[in-house]
């Protein structure tokens, strides 16, 4: 994964962080939601790649296909934060 790769990965994740709290409150302000997003796309990026082959393509920039599987990721991500934070 090269720098472009991972400014695409950080723009999108803001944008994905943004629907996936709207989908899911997270509760975590905007800055929360925004960390959560580029973490959640990260995730998206590689799941999607590892498990689909699909997602993590650079060159495709900002695309519905990236943003689809960063929002994903961020509701992953977002689940797993909440369930742990249930469980604490």
């Amino acid at each position: 994964m090269d720098l472009t790769s991972i400014l695409i990965w950080v723009v999108v994740g803001a944008v994905a962080g943004f629907i996936a709290n709207y989908i899911k409150p997270n509760g975590f302000g905007t800055l929360g939601t925004i960390i959560s997003g580029i973490i959640g796309s990260f995730l998206g990026g590689y799941l999607g790649q590892t498990l689909l082959g699909v997602g993590a393509d650079a060159d495709a920039g900002f695309n519905i296909t990236t943003v689809l599987t960063a929002v994903v990721g961020a509701l992953i991500f977002s689940f797993i934060l909440g369930f742990v934070k249930s469980k604490t």
